[in-house]
């Protein structure tokens, strides 16, 4: 089958008003917004992984390498450092992108509000992209870019904190789109920028390449090339040259082809979700080969975690879903619009947009306004040992760790505790913190209310 792009069709780059897209966008843009900030501002964001990404960026705007208190709670055996360098965990360097925006903002909300952007963005840029590409078809923008922003795993993304993968979405979304144009250079200058998000997405990139190599060869094995090289060289050398242990402590995480059929159910959950969205046209494109190196490490891996839905490990396979599905409609496979956004719609009612209809999501109860009142009591540039609800709620301005198990034992210059008694991360590690806090003597009580405790130390 001769390769399609869009200079085999009668659309001109400039087909259809960006009115359109960019108003789907924004309405996702203040819907995400909103949900996340409220679902901030209810204290159901966690120093897991919000409170580690806002150390991070808060340490990228001081002209600081990425580095977090809270990680050490789970830092390898033997570590003895202050903060976790966060370069030797995940390869993630387009934090930095965020240091700007955070010396303007240097609160923690930033963060949400960046990643809202972001995902609006590849939102707009798949409306655009089935704009393009289905001209004659009036409704799919709005059709196809409102069932991406409802997509299970954008929602997923939005609905527990933040992550890196948000730069994945549009950069995947923008690299899709430049493919379906026939701009093969422009793809892999896209696509490329993903190693510089996470190095899991490297078989995607190299995946990529070779898909390019049909319409640029120069640049798709360039593409291929550079990502088979880069990737060694991030897990092997890079990452380990900042872990304290001196090595990439996901490695051992793989089971191999034989673990594949481990929890076969919830995995097969996940690929039937990726059909069902997609009328099953997922597989009509060439672009569903993208999908392949995220499902296969997540399938693979010995943590349940990266089987299921859930989470926002399904994020990334949003995008190139949906390209994948333009792609196949422009070349001729018939579908009523209306099946994607219907199936969209099917699973909302347990996505977590749908919670900002619930009356509750938005009402106030004595946890919450206890929770408020012993942050403010935590003065600006103090050393706390916070539960994992309250930590990303102090991290913009003190130095934050987690109540954890000898957390008291290893910084000593801990001043402040400021524990949730219901939080269960770590398991029973509030309960330890309150107790050799009590044996210790020298702490103070000077607030408890509504299951929230705040402790302060007595110097002598």
């Amino acid at each position: 089958m001769a390769v399609i792009t869009s200079r085999s069709r009668s659309a001109s780059p400039t087909t259809g008003s960006r009115r359109g897209p960019a108003s789907t966008a924004a309405v996702f843009f203040v819907l995400y917004a909103a949900f996340a900030l409220r679902e901030h501002a209810r204290f159901e964001t966690t120093g897991y992984d919000l409170g580690i990404f806002g150390q991070a960026v808060r340490a990228y705007a001081e002209g600081r390498a990425p580095s977090s208190e809270i990680r050490v709670t789970t830092a390898p055996a033997g570590f003895t450092g202050d903060a976790y360098p966060l370069l030797g965990d995940h390869f993630h360097p387009v934090l930095a992108l965020l240091a700007l925006p955070y010396r303007l903002a240097p609160h923690i909300e930033t963060l949400l509000l960046a990643q809202a952007a972001l995902v609006a963005l590849a939102v707009y840029v798949l409306a655009r992209s089935t704009q393009r590409h289905l001209p004659e078809r009036t409704f799919a923008p709005l059709a196809l870019g409102t069932a991406c922003g409802l997509g299970w795993g954008t929602q997923q993304l939005i609905g527990f904190d933040f992550h890196e993968v948000a730069f994945a979405v549009p950069l995947l979304a923008l690299a899709c789109r430049a493919y379906l144009d026939g701009r093969p250079r422009a793809a892999a200058c896209w696509a490329a920028a993903l190693l510089l998000v996470k190095e899991d997405l490297g078989a995607t990139v190299a995946v990529f390449g070779l898909l390019l190599v049909r319409q640029d060869r120069r640049a798709g094995l360039a593409l291929a090339a550079g990502a088979a090289v880069g990737v060694p060289l991030i897990v092997y050398v890079v990452i380990p040259s900042f872990a304290a242990d001196g090595r990439y402590a996901y490695a051992g995480q793989v089971t191999g082809a034989h673990g594949l059929l481990d929890g076969w159910s919830v995995k097969a959950l996940t690929l039937l979700l990726l059909l069902f969205v997609t009328g099953g046209l997922v597989l009509r494109s060439p672009l569903a080969l993208l999908l392949l190196p995220t499902l296969a490490w997540r399938f693979a891996s010995a943590n349940p975690a990266h089987w299921e839905p859930g989470l926002h490990y399904s994020a990334v396979l949003v995008p190139i879903a949906f390209a994948a599905l333009v792609d196949a409609l422009r070349r001729g496979v018939r579908l009523p619009l209306g099946v994607p956004l219907a199936a969209a719609l099917l699973l909302l009612p347990s996505q977590p947009l749908a919670t900002l209809a619930a009356p509750g999501f938005w009402q106030e109860g004595p946890r919450e306004d206890a929770a408020r009142e012993a942050l403010d009591l935590v003065p600006d540039g103090a050393r706390v040992a916070a539960s994992n609800s309250l930590a990303p709620h102090l991290t913009d301005r003190a130095t934050v760790h987690l109540t954890s198990d000898g957390v008291l034992d290893r910084w000593p210059a801990v001043e402040w505790i400021v524990a949730d008694l219901r939080d269960p991360y770590p398991a029973g590690a509030v309960g330890d913190v309150l107790r050799r806090a009590e044996r210790d003597g020298g702490w103070r009580v000077v607030r408890e209310g509504a299951g929230i405790v705040v402790l302060n130390r007595q110097r002598a």
